[in-house]
């Protein structure tokens, strides 16, 4: 291992946040040392060939509309170390079971011809807070603090926090525009009625008209090894197979920055942190997790609905009411028998995922936090509703439960990719209550950067790259 005397800032985690914060540091001129605990770097951005030789899936993420919009992302030269986008004609479709489906394009006027009456109704919802997109973004992927543009950001707020169930009742009358609004909800990993969720659902739309939905050439691992590279550019150093077990081991570090959950900050800071913090972040909530099926195909998925052929990614569920239903059940501890599916098939347009004339297929439903129950079926038989013969194409699979993820990645408890529950609280008090500071910890220069911060759960690097600008101005 090297000499950590050398380093005055270490990094626990080498996922997509905490590379971020580490990065961020190594720009400021700090000398920084990332340790990670797996064989690999990434996180929630690994990638590997888990099927069959040839074959390269990705492990957790796969589709990236939020670190296309990323300030920070935007702020890193990741193309100069090899990080390519690549954008599907269409960043998201919806199939429905008469043959039809509902698609997510980068032009607004094409993604509202394909929603039948709602079309002009959703072009009006859309267009101002594309326009918006940029100052919106700034707002909402910030911790809780007063924004710089307070009344745009007030003006989406009035539309955002509210139910994705209220708001389709108020701006949706087809069952297109309803279904493809859902599906974007329900990345919240929250039932349909919660108030948060329509956040999510107007974010996700919005980002497909503003960026895309991109996916990454040579799987999501690209990610994580453009911002290794970059911060080994700035002399940062990765440590692998170094998992740190107490902060004792860090005695000589100046500052500490944690790409963890508050369950393992609670078991490597100990009783060094104060009581009432303690009992804080042990109310911290997780949420339901996911159950993963990825595919070796023998040629593509034949979709009912040709348009979804040209889409990265596939919303499984039907309508509004089957969508709300799957994520209710899964809510309550209980299996949905027609899960909300969503699927990725980036092989269509990453020759480098597959063999030439076979495919990749990334799937995944909700489930209840920690379930043992084995989806895959259902899974399959929701793609094969809308891909009649998509069993036989079948080579191979890899099955992932909520437990396989946490063992890859021990910020994924039960399952939960998100790093926690993202409700109306947790979005503004994660992991506690701490206007403007969330990221600083009562012990000194120790720091969380992980999704289990503001803003949360996805990939771009925005709580690893807050917390390490809160901790440059406050550690000299």
């Amino acid at each position: 291992m090297a000499d950590e005397k050398i380093f005055d800032t270490v990094v626990i985690g080498a996922g997509p946040n905490g590379l971020a914060a580490a990065v961020t540091l190594a720009r400021a001129g700090r000398r920084v040392l990332v340790r990670e605990a797996n064989h690999t770097i990434g996180g929630g951005t690994r990638s590997g060939e888990i099927t069959l030789p040839g074959f390269l899936h990705d492990l957790c993420s796969a589709v990236h509309p939020l670190a296309a919009s990323s300030p920070f992302f935007r702020d890193v030269p990741l193309a100069a170390h090899g990080l390519e986008f690549i954008h599907p004609t269409v960043c998201l479709a919806h199939p429905f079971d008469d043959g039809t489906a509902a698609l997510l394009q980068r032009s607004i006027g094409e993604t509202a011809a394909t929603l039948g009456r709602d079309g002009e109704s959703y072009r009006n919802l859309m267009e101002p807070l594309a326009a918006d997109w940029n100052d919106l973004l700034e707002g909402v992927l910030s911790p809780f603090s007063f924004p710089r543009h307070p009344f745009k950001l007030a003006r989406f707020g009035l539309k955002a926090i509210r139910s994705a169930q209220s708001f389709v009742s108020g701006y949706f009358t087809d069952y297109r525009a309803r279904a493809l609004f859902a599906g974007c909800a329900a990345h919240s990993f929250l039932p349909l009625e919660n108030t948060m969720t329509a956040a999510f659902g107007l974010m996700l739309g919005v980002s497909g008209h503003a960026v895309g939905w991109p996916v990454v050439r040579g799987g999501s691992q690209q990610i994580a090894d453009a911002l290794a590279a970059y911060l080994r550019s700035l002399g940062g150093k990765i440590q692998t197979n170094a998992r740190v077990d107490s902060l004792d081991e860090l005695a000589s570090a100046r500052l500490v920055m944690c790409d963890i959950t508050p369950r393992q900050l609670l078991r490597i800071a100990g009783e060094r942190l104060p009581a009432n913090y303690r009992r804080q972040l042990q109310r911290y909530r997780y949420g339901m997790g996911a159950f993963k099926v990825d595919y070796a195909l023998d040629g593509a998925i034949p979709w009912t609905a040709k348009e979804c052929a040209l889409a990265g990614t596939v919303h499984l569920g039907g309508t509004f009411e089957e969508i709300a239903a799957s994520e209710r059940a899964a809510w309550r501890g209980e299996q949905s028998e027609r899960p909300f599916v969503l699927l990725a098939q980036q092989s269509l347009f990453d020759a480098a995922r597959a063999p030439e004339g076979k495919h990749t297929v990334w799937a995944y439903c909700h489930v209840p936090h920690g379930s043992t129950f084995d989806m895959a079926e259902r899974i399959e038989n929701q793609i094969e509703r809308f891909a009649p013969g998509f069993r036989e194409r079948i080579l191979a699979l890899s099955v992932t439960t909520p437990a396989d993820l946490e063992r890859r990645n021990a910020n994924l408890i039960g399952g939960d990719i998100n790093g926690g529950v993202q409700d109306i609280w947790q979005a503004f008090a994660r992991p506690v209550f701490r206007f403007g500071t969330p990221y600083a910890t009562p012990v000194e220069n120790l720091y969380l950067c992980s999704s289990s911060t503001p803003p949360g759960g996805g990939v771009h690097g925005m709580c690893g790259y807050n917390a390490a600008r809160t901790a440059l101005r406050q550690v000299q």
